[in-house]
C-alpha cells in the first residue's frame, strides 16, 4: 500500500547515462523516426538545413541552461531559472507553457508511437484497412493512448524504472540507426550498391528552410528536459551540462545525416505522401524487407522513449509549479513509498492522452515547439538579469562561454523562429501564454518565490 505527503524530497536516483537517455532518447525519435517524411517532404533534403538550424539555437540555449542548471539544480527547470532571474509571474506564465508544452509534444510523439505500431500490425496482416473492426485513425489513437497510459503508471513505481526502460530502448535504438545510416550512406555515396542521389538540394528553395526548421524544432527539446529533472539527477554539477551539450550535438549529427540521405533518395512529393513513416520505405529502398522492419521497430522505441522521457519531465515541472504554490499544493505530494509525485504524473498523463486523439501530428508538435521556443529565450534572458543583479547564492560550477553573446543570440534566434509558424499553433500557443497569465493573476499573484 502506497503512502503520500504533502510535499518532499524526490530521489536523485538518475546518473549521467540516465541524463544523456533522457535528452538523446526524447530527440532522436521525433527528429528520424517521424520528421523526415514531414520536413524533406516541404524542402527536399535542404530539411538537413533546417535541422543544423535548430542545432544552433538549441545549443545556445543548451549552454546557458547548463549554467542556470548547475546554480539550481531544482525540479522545474526551465521555469525555475525565470522565476528566479525575472519574477513570478513570468516564471507563472513560462512554468505552466512548459508543462503544456511538454505535454503537447508527448501527444505528438505517441501519436507517431501509433502510426508506427499500426503499420506493423498491418504489415503482419492483424489488422487492415477500413475494413477492421478500427479504422486507422481510431487505431493509432487507441494504441498511442494505452501507451501514455502504461508509461504513466510506470513512472508512478519509481523513477528508477523509467530510467531503465529509457537506457535499453535508447541503447537498443542507436545501435539500429548506425548500421542503418551506415550501410545506406556507403550505398548512395557509391561505395558499395547502386543506389544514388536523386534531385537537387533545395527543389522548392530556401524559403521553406525556416519554415521547416520551426517545424522541427521539437526535435530538440530533449536537452531542456534534462534540467527540468536536475532534482532526481546525481551529482548535477558535472551530470546536467555534459548531458545537455553532449545530446544536442549527438542528436544534430543524426538528423542531418538523415535528412540529406531522405531527401536525396525520394523526391519531395513522394516523401509528403509517405509521410510519418516514410523512413521505412528509406530503409527498405538500401536494406530490403529486413531493413524496413528493423526501422518499424526502430521508431516504436523512439517514439516510446520520446514520450516516455516527456511524461517524467513534464510532471517534474508541474511539481517545482507546486512547490512554489503556482498551481495547488496537491501536485507536490511525493509518494513516499517510491518518491514520486503521482498527482503530477497523474494529471500529465490523462491530460496527455486526452490530447492523443487529435491526431493533429504537425500541429501538436508545432505548438510544442512555440512554447519552447518562448521558454528558451527568456531561459537565455534570465541568465543575462542574474548575472547582472549577481545574487549571493548564485554559484554555478559550469560557466557559459562567450557571455553575454551566447546568451543574446540564443534569445534572438528563439524568438526570432516563432513568426515561421503555421498561424493555428502560433494561436494555441498564444492562448495557453494568456490563460497562464490568468490562472497567475487569479490564483497565484500574492506568491513570494524563495531563493
Amino acid at each position: 500500500m502506497s503512502e503520500s505527503d504533502g510535499s518532499g524530497e524526490l530521489d536523485r536516483t538518475i546518473g549521467l547515462a540516465g541524463a544523456l537517455t533522457i535528452g538523446v532518447g526524447t530527440m532522436i525519435g521525433a527528429g528520424i523516426f517521424v520528421f523526415p517524411g514531414l520536413a524533406a517532404g516541404r524542402a527536399g533534403p535542404a530539411a538537413a538545413l533546417s535541422f543544423a538550424i535548430g542545432a544552433v539555437i538549441a545549443l545556445l540555449v543548451a549552454l546557458p541552461t547548463s549554467e542556470l542548471a548547475t546554480a539550481m539544480p531544482k525540479s522545474g527547470g526551465g521555469y525555475y531559472f525565470v522565476s528566479r532571474g525575472m519574477g513570478a509571474v513570468l516564471g507563472a506564465v513560462v512554468g505552466i507553457g512548459l508543462v503544456f508544452g511538454l505535454v503537447f509534444a508527448s501527444a505528438f510523439y505517441l501519436v507517431g508511437f501509433g502510426e508506427y505500431a499500426a503499420q506493423i500490425l498491418a504489415e503482419a496482416g492483424l489488422v487492415g484497412g477500413t475494413d477492421a473492426g478500427v479504422g486507422p485513425v481510431e487505431l493509432v489513437a487507441v494504441l498511442g493512448i494505452a501507451l501514455g497510459a502504461g508509461l504513466t503508471v510506470l513512472s508512478v513505481f519509481g523513477t528508477e524504472n523509467t530510467e531503465s526502460l529509457q537506457n535499453a530502448v535508447v541503447g537498443l535504438l542507436l545501435g539500429i540507426l548506425v548500421v542503418f545510416l551506415s550501410v545506406s550512406v556507403t550505398d548512395i555515396l557509391g561505395v558499395h550498391g547502386t543506389q544514388e542521389p536523386t534531385g537537387e538540394f533545395a527543389p522548392e528553395g530556401f524559403a521553406t528552410v525556416l519554415s521547416t526548421a520551426a517545424l522541427v524544432f521539437t526535435s530538440y527539446l530533449g536537452f531542456a528536459q534534462i534540467a527540468t529533472v536536475a532534482e532526481d539527477i546525481i551529482d548535477p554539477d558535472r551530470n546536467l551540462p555534459l548531458a545537455m551539450v553532449g545530446s544536442v550535438v549527438l542528436v544534430g549529427i543524426f538528423y542531418v545525416v538523415t535528412l540529406l540521405l531522405t531527401g536525396y533518395t525520394f523526391d519531395p512529393a513522394t516523401l509528403e505522401e509517405f509521410g510519418e513513416t516514410a523512413i521505412v520505405e528509406v530503409a527498405e529502398a538500401y536494406l530490403g524487407v529486413v531493413g524496413a522492419i528493423a526501422i518499424l521497430i526502430g521508431g516504436l522505441l523512439a517514439t516510446l522513449s520520446s514520450a516516455n522521457a516527456s511524461i517524467l519531465s513534464a510532471s517534474r515541472a508541474l511539481y517545482g509549479l507546486s512547490a512554489d504554490a503556482i498551481v495547488p499544493e496537491r501536485a507536490a505530494t511525493v509518494n513516499r513509498r517510491y518518491g514520486t509525485p503521482h498527482f503530477a504524473l497523474a494529471f500529465v498523463g490523462g491530460t496527455t492522452v486526452a490530447l492523443v486523439a487529435l491526431g493533429e501530428t504537425e500541429i501538436l508538435a508545432e505548438v510544442a515547439s512555440f512554447l519552447h521556443l518562448i521558454l528558451y529565450g527568456l531561459i537565455c534572458v534570465a541568465l543575462l538579469v542574474i548575472r547582472r543583479r549577481d545574487p549571493a547564492w548564485y554559484e554555478p560550477s559550469f560557466v557559459c562561454p562567450g557571455y553575454p553573446v551566447v546568451p543574446v543570440l540564443g534569445a534572438v534566434s528563439s524568438f526570432a523562429l516563432i513568426p515561421f509558424m503555421e498561424n493555428a499553433s502560433i494561436l494555441i500557443g498564444s492562448i495557453v501564454t494568456v490563460v497562464a497569465f490568468a490562472w497567475y493573476l487569479a490564483y497565484a499573484r500574492d506568491v513570494e518565490l524563495k531563493d
